[in-house]
């Protein structure tokens, strides 16, 4: 059963192409679903029956949202085994997951963004860096994996477009608006100050990455979280500011400034337009405040 794991893991990894994070999440998912009910059992002898008292086991230790990703990582498991025949059937095709409350994404006004892009100051050591990250994150609404695997060369100033890969390897061309080029122009004349730096001391030098830490490495994706979150601390806005929200922020400002829905899912890389349509929640919600607000019948 390990080693089993162990290749769907490399399996997603190198034919699907999912971020580390990603795969981590089903790596402990599914070793928990082994430790449970699979020990020293071949992956054939499981049936539904065990499956089903674990996953009542698991309702009482977590949440719904939990317990159906739990159930995802085990289906895709499955779905993988029988597509290698090493099983014949899937013992979770009669499974059903809990049902779950659609979440709405929590996103910032323009107004706070605006406050947020202006935060980084010459008080920090990597103000042009830091600017750069947030703008980009803004105009491109990109995923936080997707920013760090950037490489310098990805951007294009002539065409003003960023090649993005997104999950399932998948590439896509996003369009970069100006205040996001010139701030990327600026960081470029840092990073290359980095390198020079660094070089100096004999080190070995990140050439690709496009952003990177004091140390000249690649930046992760941890690093940018808590460089967001302390940006948005600083300026004081209500809510825990990560880099999704500036994702859920870019599509529902697009949005509400009239973008179609099918043109905002090509830009967010998603597969499906369902994913995508979540945000007319909140353009709607928007909608309907400014109604109560501005229409002379709302109060009647």
């Amino acid at each position: 059963m390990q080693e089993l794991i162990k290749d769907f893991l490399r399996w997603l990894t190198v034919e699907k192409g999912y971020s580390d994070h990603t795969v981590s999440g089903y790596q402990h998912d599914l070793l928990e679903f082994a430790a449970t009910i699979a020990e020293g059992m071949a992956v054939q002898a499981i049936e539904a029956g065990s499956i089903r008292q674990f996953v009542v086991s698991l309702h009482g230790k977590n949440n719904a949202a939990t317990v159906a990703r739990k159930l995802s990582a085990m289906r895709t498991f499955f779905r993988y085994l029988q597509r290698r025949k090493i099983v014949v059937t899937d013992p979770l095709s009669g499974i059903s997951g809990p049902k779950i409350g659609q979440l709405i994404p929590v996103f910032l006004t323009v107004d706070e963004v605006f406050l947020l892009l202006e935060t980084p100051s010459a008080q920090d050591s990597f103000m042009s860096r830091d600017r750069a990250i947030l703008e980009l994150l803004y105009s491109t609404g990109m995923r936080v994996a997707e920013l760090v695997s950037r490489n310098v060369d990805h951007l294009d100033f002539e065409t003003e477009m960023l090649t993005v890969r997104g999950k399932g390897n998948k590439e896509r061309m996003v369009p970069v608006g100006r205040p996001a080029r010139e701030a990327v122009r600026k960081w470029l004349s840092s990073r290359q100050q980095l390198m020079q730096e660094r070089a100096g001391r004999g080190l070995v030098l990140e050439k690709e990455a496009l952003f990177l830490n004091s140390r000249g490495s690649r930046l992760t994706t941890r690093s940018v979280e808590r460089i967001v979150r302390a940006y948005g601390e600083r300026a004081g806005i209500p809510q825990t500011v990560t880099p999704h929200a500036l994702r859920h922020s870019f599509a529902t400002h697009l949005l509400e400034m009239g973008a179609d829905l099918r043109s905002v899912q090509e830009l967010l890389g998603h597969a499906s337009l369902s994913t995508t349509q979540r945000y007319t929640h909140l353009t709607l919600d928007h909608l309907a405040e400014v109604y109560d607000k501005a229409h002379p019948m709302a109060k009647k």
